[in-house]
């Protein structure tokens, strides 16, 4: 890591002494710091719309908290995660993963590489967010066309936008057990006087490698390779068979169990913001400094090679002799953003302005020894004019830009240099009448994608459009229908890939002929909400023209990997989610309710299922709360998964146990005690979703306690 362990525990450590534990405490409620934090460019509370937006935040928000933005995310309504290790894991917005679902950071890119493989983590730290969105219908086309899936927004306030009546500071520490973890975070807002105010932030963790119930291999994975080496064997002579017999009658003593192994993860961050605020706006920069390194589990053992006989004969002992070292990751950014509002009066309420400019670095280690260097060097801003609302309608119209230089050098450099640039005009439009809500948005934008190193260019003018409406029959009964048109241009990876990528134990190979994917889908919405009941059923089907995707060619290998080509082809993905609750009547001052989450998403081509598409999920769970005590307690079962992909394997079902209290002192109520337990029983669970899910299980029981504290 560029900055040690001990240097970032000092820095962490003084930006906690700092922290004014006498200042008085500073209560917001909810609602209106969504209204002034949201995403979303016109403003309003989330029940505004139907369709289209998930806001995580509070308590839930500190339940859920996970090291990776997939992890903390992935118990929402048409969410899962593409789980690599603990230390990279991205979000899945119903199928759709990669670039068809963009992170932004206070409405800006990441500006990293975590698009470009699964076991590239997202340059965001879910520990300093105060809100996350998970953004799609119209308003998603604000922040570019290719998320088709959805964008998620991490909203962490380090630009601050108002000038607080006093210091508001923050505090929180954490341990978890299943892989001895240790956390820390904290967060401090100061008034300077002469209308400015300063913003710190930091955060540290810490974990080991986390235990496992059981084997590392799962069983479906281990029985498919003992089927392979019996078909294998019987090309061998006698002797060596029975040698060979013997060998893999002990192989699942010897396999790794009960901790999985280079699973660790080091993390440790600085943030740094300062604004200018006055009556008719504010500017505001903030600068943040991010460090990690974590491990890649699973080895590069977790594809099925199928070796030529003669070879497996000469290096069978050798490869079983032989360690092979271990891959991480060490990860470092250097980002600075730039925001700045400034009210107008008249038609336009106001012109606002984000900007963010990263220089990001990633290192993938094979044991001490460097392997591939993946470089990023990126800028991303937003101009937008907003209209002042008048007779139900208001608006906002704007100019978006992006500009990448990425980069990957050594072993691994599957993808060579290319210069990526965008950009694109939009405008969002809402109009509200008594008992109807409409929304639209156009997005047209242009990409551009050249590599000096082959000679190549490429551009594409993409336009996209959404719209979106419901309908109150009354208070307490709302419809909804969305659909949308967008298209998205091939990503430089889909175009130009070319090499061994060892992360998915492949070898890559881009289509320079892929043309752009044209996406139209549908979602229809229904919600009830009274003082007790709320109810809410999705259904979507979105049709794809020129889908890219990766699909093996079955009879190719190169260097012992599996050769994948970039293909394009006629797509449907198609599903719904179901989310439901019940508050019961206070029993003793006890409040208790209950809520359940089912979700479902089937994706295909015209040649099969596609790979990695979560299964049927449940999720059910009951809260009470006494007094100062909080109480959770869920159940998260997934089904298995059967339908797959030529070349993928099936996934097991699980049901996993989660349990979580929260304790607010009386006599102070600025303080939390949170104590979770995490799949309780213990039970062994695998993601479909995840490249790794045969060879790297999710993590075993973990209790977790954490202390947190505002002033």
């Amino acid at each position: 890591m560029s900055f040690s362990n001990s240097t970032s525990k000092i820095a962490l450590a003084t930006l906690l002494l700092s922290l004014p534990f006498s200042a008085q405490s500073q209560t917001t409620d909810n609602n209106d710091e969504i209204v002034i934090t949201s995403a979303r460019i016109l403003g309003g509370s989330p029940d505004d719309a139907i369709t289209g937006i998930t806001i995580l935040t509070g308590d839930t928000l500190d339940n859920r908290l996970a090291s990776t933005i997939g992890e903390t995310l992935k118990y929402e309504p048409g969410v899962s995660s593409s789980f690599f290790g603990a230390g990279a894991s991205r979000p899945i917005i119903r199928g759709q993963s990669g670039n068809r679902v963009r992170v932004l950071v206070n409405g800006i890119g990441t500006i990293d590489a975590a698009a470009a493989s699964p076991d590239h983590a997202d340059a965001v730290q879910p520990a300093q967010a105060e809100i996350i969105e998970v953004l799609k219908g119209p308003a998603m086309l604000r922040f570019g066309s290719s998320g088709s899936g959805g964008v998620i927004n991490v909203i962490d306030g380090r630009i601050p936008s108002e000038i607080p009546e006093s210091t508001e500071a923050s505090a929180r520490v954490g341990f978890s057990s299943v892989d001895s973890g240790k956390e820390a975070a904290a967060s401090i807002k100061q008034n300077l006087g002469n209308n400015l105010v300063l913003h710190l932030d930091g955060t540290w963790k810490e974990s080991k490698d986390y235990r496992i119930p059981g084997f590392a291999e799962s069983e479906i994975f281990h029985e498919s390779e003992e089927d392979h080496d019996e078909d294998h064997d019987e090309d061998h002579d006698e002797d060596h068979d029975e040698d060979h017999d013997e060998d893999h009658g002990e192989e699942r003593e010897g396999e790794m169990r009960d901790r999985l192994e280079n699973s660790f993860t080091k993390t440790a961050s600085l943030t740094g913001g300062l604004s200018y605020i006055s009556d008719k706006g504010f500017i505001g920069i903030s600068v943040h400094q991010l460090d990690s390194e974590y491990g890649i589990p699973g080895g590069h053992e977790h594809g099925h090679h199928e070796d030529d006989d003669e070879d497996h004969d000469e290096d069978h002992d050798e490869d079983h002799d032989e360690e092979e070292e271990l891959v991480s990751i060490d990860l470092k950014q250097t980002r600075i953003d730039l925001n700045a509002v400034r009210e107008l009066g008249g038609y336009f309420e106001r012109v606002q302005l984000f900007a963010g400019y990263a220089d990001y670095e990633h290192t993938e280690l094979e044991g001490d020894e460097v392997g591939t260097v993946f470089a990023n060097e990126g800028l991303e801003a937003r101009l937008e004019l907003v209209q002042t609302e008048e007779n139900g309608r208001k608006g906002a119209t704007g100019v978006h830009i992006r500009k990448s230089d990425f980069s990957a050098i050594g072993a691994e450099a599957f993808v060579p240099q290319t210069d990526t640039r965008e950009i694109a005009i939009y405008t969002f439009q809402e109009q509200s009448y008594d008992n109807l809500h409409i929304r639209g948005a156009m997005r047209y934008e242009n990409n551009r994608i050249v590599s000096e190193a082959l000679n190549q260019k490429k551009s594409y003018g993409l336009f996209s459009v959404s719209a979106g409406s419901d309908y109150h029959f009354n208070s307490q009964n709302r419809l909804g229908l969305t659909a949308f048109r967008t298209e998205r241009s091939p990503t430089s990876e889909e175009l130009y890939s070319n090499g061994p990528h060892l992360a998915t134990d492949t070898y890559d190979v881009g289509n320079a002929n892929l043309d752009k994917e044209t996406a139209l889908g549908v979602e229809l919405a229904y919600r009830f909400k009274s003082d007790n009941y709320f109810l809410t059923a999705n259904a979507f089907i979105t049709d794809y023209q020129d889908y890219i995707y990766k699909e093996m060619i079955t009879d190719q290998m190169i260097d012992g990997l599996d050769v994948y080509n970039m293909l394009s082809s006629d797509a449907v993905f198609k599903g719904g989610e179901i989310q439901g609750a019940y508050t019961f009547e206070d029993i003793n001052n006890v409040s208790i309710s209950i809520d359940g989450l089912l979700e479902y998403v089937r994706a295909k081509t015209t040649a099969g299922n596609l790979p990695r598409i979560a299964p049927l999920s449940v999720l059910v769970g009951a809260d009470a709360e006494w007094k100062n005590i909080q109480f959770r307690t869920e159940l998260d079962y997934s089904a298995k998964q059967n339908e797959l992909s030529s070349y993928e394997l099936p996934t097991e079902s699980f049901a996993q146990v989660n349990a979580f209290l929260t304790w607010t002192p009386e006599v102070n109520q600025n303080i939390k005690f949170k104590l979770s337990a995490l799949n309780l029983f213990d039970e062994e669970a695998r993601q479909h979703s995840s490249y790794l899910k045969d060879v790297v299980p999710l993590p075993g029981r973990n209790f977790r306690f954490s202390i947190k504290a505002a002033f």
